[in-house]
């Protein structure tokens, strides 16, 4: 049966001269740009109480309505994929996704999931936008993610990621001796050069992270990040940007390490390590359904804490 979607979001200034359809994807996350462009198209998706086309420019302040049914697509196909479940109830799933595994289908990986594997493990999931999922994380970055099992769900926790009352805590090892803890607020982009990468650009959206440091490690430091947003790839492109790339990053980590006088074990665990050494461990977020403040946290990835004591051994040995 189709689900009833009621949805309202004001433009904020700094949306100002975008397309409607991007700010659309900006306003309502949960929903993917060609949902939302046939929304606008359709006339379910309105400015003011006005139609208009997906490539019209807001100006600020205008409110953007949605007002459609949601209907099943069947544009995903169920897959026999195990998942990592850490809670599960009517409203929500919560599971530490691993790394390698793409959230969603896009080009180059159409299939093999974690919306694929969601519903093989609930085919409920179905009738809800992108099956429930309303954030995601990079294809290599591993760790706690959460999915929505209702729309009532589905709408709270967007509405949390848009007020920044859903928070985000994840570890990462950077290279370089890091400060004790720091906060980069630096703007995020595409960049001009390059669309498929992201870059600190003045006029691009805000964006804050807050670092911490656990412990210095040769040519590494083992940091804790929180986040006050969530822009595409926000934590790689933060630490690269104040010279403390992630280690793993093939694309923004500068290469391989060269400092002098490291343990040669520890120059090989570092320049081969397979992926961004960049874990999502605790989500904190209001239930939707009870009210409760809620948290919850994936235990850190195997390869990272391999990383991490490899790493301490060389300390030890030298």
């Amino acid at each position: 049966m189709p689900s009833k979607i009621s949805l309202s979001q004001q433009v904020a200034e700094n949306l100002t001269g975008l397309r409607l359809d991007q700010v659309a994807v900006e306003l309502f996350p949960g929903y993917s740009r060609g949902r939302l462009q046939r929304w606008i198209k359709q006339g379910e998706l309105t400015v003011d109480g006005k139609c208009v086309k997906p490539s019209s420019r807001v100006v600020g302040g205008e409110k953007l309505r949605i007002e459609a049914q949601m209907i099943f697509e069947g544009e995903v196909e169920p897959q026999d994929i195990p998942l990592d479940i850490l809670f599960s109830d009517d409203h929500l799933l919560v599971l530490n996704k691993p790394a390698g595994l793409v959230v969603h289908p896009a080009a180059g990986n159409w299939d093999g999931t974690l919306q694929n594997a969601l519903l093989n493990y609930d085919s409920e999931l179905d009738t809800l936008p992108r099956s429930g999922i309303v954030h995601r994380l990079d294809k290599d970055t591993s760790g706690v993610m959460v999915v929505a099992r209702s729309l009532k769900a589905h709408a709270s926790l967007v509405k949390q990621l848009q007020t920044r009352s859903m928070s985000r805590i994840y570890e990462a090892v950077v290279k370089g001796e890091i400060p004790p803890a720091g906060t980069i607020s630096a703007a995020i982009d595409r960049n001009p050069r390059d669309r498929k990468k992201m870059a600190v650009i003045k006029s691009g959206r805000a964006a804050i992270s807050h670092y911490k440091l656990m412990q210095h490690l040769p040519g590494t430091s083992h940091v804790e990040v929180a986040l006050e947003s969530g822009r595409t790839h926000q934590i790689r492109v933060h630490m690269t940007h104040i010279a403390y790339p992630i280690v793993g990053d093939m694309i923004y980590g500068r290469g391989p390490i060269k400092q002098k006088g490291l343990p040669a074990s520890a120059i090989k665990v570092i320049n081969g390590f397979p992926r961004q050494a960049l874990h999502a461990r605790k989500l904190r977020l209001i239930h939707p359904e009870s009210g409760d403040e809620c948290e919850y946290s994936a235990p850190l990835a195997d390869d990272i804490s391999g990383l991490i004591e490899t790493l301490k051994q060389a300390l030890a040995d030298a």
